[in-house]
């Protein structure tokens, strides 16, 4: 058996619910809470602002034969769970998909992002 304990990127799984989806390139996630942002005037520097913003989990899918491209589109209220090859495990729980989904048919590959209340690193 390799040893992985030095592996930092690479492989990654994600899932949907329970579900897993075939990845056909990178995922990306956001666990930021708040965007802050810088606030002058005449006299300088001030202060900032700060708003909630929403966590997020995106990747590249590919479109396999027996999936329905359509059902991330309806995707809402859902739990949406990463493994990267660092040994983390990101969590999105009630999430909804944004954008809509468009199949590149050359690879067979389209992109899902999802936001929510939260994302998590575990």
């Amino acid at each position: 058996m390799a040893d992985t304990t030095n592996r930092l990127a690479g492989v990654a799984y994600l899932s949907v619910d329970g579900q897993s989806y075939m990845l056909a390139g990178e995922v990306s996630y956001s666990v930021s809470r708040v965007k802050r942002t810088t606030l002058s005037g005449p006299s300088g520097v001030q202060g900032y602002s700060e708003e909630p913003i929403p966590g997020s989990i995106s990747g590249s899918f590919r479109d396999a034969g027996g999936l329905t491209v359509a059902k991330f589109n309806a995707m809402t209220n859902n739990t949406v769970t990463v493994e990267l090859a660092n040994g983390k495990t990101i969590i999105g729980r009630n999430m909804w998909t944004v954008d809509s989904q468009e199949v590149k048919s050359g690879e067979a590959t389209f992109d899902v992002k999802w936001e929510g209340p939260t994302v998590e690193e575990a």
